[in-house]
């Protein structure tokens, strides 16, 4: 048997339920609630689960109105930080006294990657890996580790 290779350390996966993966890469949801997964590239996880009483807040409807939800990788996001809304909320998505990841440098691919995740950070099979790599733009090339297999 063929051993499980990985893509490098430094990207690694993180699921996160359907429709807010797909509010992150279609809307201007730039923050998600979610425990501190550290800084740096992940591939955006659409999980198979939907949020169905999320569909009828009139913001997310309109931004998923039209779109596919699959179960795969979608995008790639930058997490440049965490923080916790103790007041205010920082955004019309946010919730409070919730930690956020704060997202940038968000890419949608073109052709969904079928793909199994999970909760927290999950390492990327090599495959989907050299998938995802091959929609991005050159200049995301440069910032990203190399496959290596």
């Amino acid at each position: 048997m063929t051993p499980m290779l990985y893509a490098p350390d430094r990207v690694c996966g993180i699921t996160i339920r359907q429709p807010w993966a797909a509010c992150i890469l279609h809307g201007d949801k730039r923050r998600e609630q979610a425990p501190p997964l550290g800084t740096g590239w992940r591939l955006l996880h659409a999980g198979a689960d939907i949020d169905r009483a999320a569909l009828r807040d009139p913001v997310v409807a309109r931004t998923v109105r039209g779109l596919v939800l699959p179960p795969a990788v979608i995008g790639i996001i930058r997490i440049t930080g965490s923080h916790t809304d103790t007041g205010e909320p920082c955004s019309a998505w946010a919730q409070p006294d919730c930690v956020h990841m704060d997202l940038d440098d968000v890419h949608a691919l073109a052709l969904p990657v079928p793909c199994g995740g999970q909760l927290g950070p999950w390492r990327v099979p090599l495959a989907v890996y050299e998938r995802v790599l091959l929609q991005l733009p050159p200049h995301l090339h440069e910032l990203l580790p190399e496959a290596s297999s």
